[in-house]
């Protein structure tokens, strides 16, 4: 196996390791910790501290550290958190979701800007399309990445065992389910016993035992990496401190990334809702909450599957059609959604709608991730940070609205912002394709200009 594949299958694995533990301890903080509202505190802390992490950590990180270790250091934050949840208390929950959110965004721009320079590094080599191996390494990570949430919805449903039955659920109580949902007022009827506290702390073993692990297969079996353009910049004084700190927002004043930055929102906004209101307001109403893990196992394999599929069509399709099938999907699921009156007989279609929506988050994943990479190329760090900055956004203004909001009121705000998202990116692709072709037009004068020379010797 050539080295850089064995390197994103590493990289793969480790966040595979480490997102089944979190994404498992993620869907069940508002449902195990419910007084006075800690697992929704801990969740909105988590982004928060995304969104500061984003402005100021990766670059700084990156260039200290490097990807691999800073991929390490960042792991450990996130089984600092699963640590915490063995005494849930405001004074254990929120300093070590802060501390995971510190730690997010230097992950995911580390370990982004680690497989761009791989793609890059082995499409030199190989004298192939950069963005085209990008495509395929960026497929395999999140095929790999976007099962953790099968497999930490799994764990969590055969650790808490069988739930307690539930009777039928009134006509009254379905009427209000769906997008006509404004106080949630189904929640009390609907939820389970809370697991006992020997079920809760082996799951939290599990968990704790899987980041430790993840973090361990990084360490041991990640070959540490350098960046071209920076190696041959070695003998160029480096930037300072503040220069590097500072160099997330200096990237905005590329009007490319201004338009841009409607992706990564978005990409939060559509998440939130899915892991938030979908379960909530669809299916925990319609169905109860036995079914979410359920529902969120489907999302998550549908989006892994198309996410190695997109890797792979990528380079005969190109990114507009990719992007033209996720807008396509989310803006039928939205409508479909805003009209759909959910109920218990109706059991394929809560399958169905969170298997579409991940066929177009899978694009959104991969895809922005590879636009980033190949637009962004040489400033890869500060140009992830804005991403993960921008990302988070969008979390907290969705998680900001999500509980004095009516459902159809929310999903006219995807609709809308889907919308102004695809303009922009529509705006930035012609800009792209005008520049691309000012250069082949300048080659096409050349061979002319040559042959008239001749004609006149």
């Amino acid at each position: 196996m050539e080295s850089s594949l064995k390197n994103v299958l590493v990289v793969s694995f480790g966040f595979l390791l480490l997102f089944t533990a979190f994404t498992g301890l993620q869907n069940l903080q508002s449902s195990l910790y419910t007084e006075k509202g800690l697992g929704v505190a801990a969740l909105s802390t988590i982004y928060g501290a995304v969104l500061v992490s984003s402005m100021f950590l990766p670059p700084v990180l990156i260039k200290k550290f490097g990807c691999k270790w800073t991929i390490v250091i960042s792991m450990c934050c996130y089984v600092a958190f699963s640590l915490g949840n063995f005494y849930a208390s405001w004074y254990t929950l929120i300093p070590t979701s802060i501390l995971l959110g510190l730690g997010a965004a230097p992950l995911w721009s580390a370990h982004c800007t680690y497989l761009t320079i791989m793609g890059n590094t082995y499409a030199e080599k190989a004298g192939k399309i950069g963005k085209n191996v990008m495509n395929q390494y960026f497929g395999i990570f999140f095929l790999i990445f976007q099962l953790s949430g099968v497999w930490g919805n799994l764990i969590s449903s055969l650790v808490f065992g069988q739930k307690p039955t539930q009777g039928a659920i009134p006509e009254e109580q379905l009427l209000s389910c769906g997008a006509s949902d404004c106080l949630m007022a189904t929640a009390s009827t609907n939820s389970t016993q809370r697991p006992s506290q020997e079920l809760i702390y082996t799951l939290l073993g599990i968990y704790t035992g899987s980041g430790v692990l993840a973090v361990l297969l990084i360490a041991v079996f990640l070959q540490p990496i350098e960046d071209a353009q920076q190696k041959s910049k070695g003998e160029e004084k480096p930037p300072s401190f503040w220069s590097t700190l500072l160099s997330t927002f200096k990237l905005l004043r590329d009007k490319r990334l201004c338009l841009l930055v409607l992706l990564p929102v978005y990409s939060g906004f559509q998440q939130a809702f899915i892991t938030g209101d979908y379960t909530r307001s669809y299916v925990t109403c319609a169905l109860g909450i036995h079914f979410v893990g359920y529902a969120m196992i489907c999302f998550s394999a549908t989006n892994a599957l198309c996410s190695v599929l997109y890797g792979r069509i990528s380079q005969y399709t190109g990114r507009i059609a990719l992007y033209m099938l996720g807008t396509v999907v989310h803006l039928s699921c939205i409508i479909a959604l805003l009209l759909w009156k959910p109920h218990p007989n109706q059991l394929a279609v809560f399958f169905v709608f969170s298997g579409l929506w991940g066929t177009a988050d899978a694009v959104w994943q991969t895809q922005n991730n590879v636009l980033y990479g190949v637009l962004f190329e040489k400033n890869k760090e500060a140009a992830f940070a804005n991403y993960r900055l921008w990302e988070a956004v969008g979390f907290v203004i969705a998680f900001g609205y999500s509980t004095f909001l009516c459902v159809y009121v929310k999903l006219y705000i995807l609709l809308g912002v889907l919308s102004l998202t695809m303009v922009a990116y529509g705006i930035v692709e012609y800009v792209e394709s005008k520049n691309l072709a000012r250069p082949l037009a300048g080659e096409e004068t050349k061979p002319a200009e040559e042959e008239e020379v001749q004609t006149r010797l």
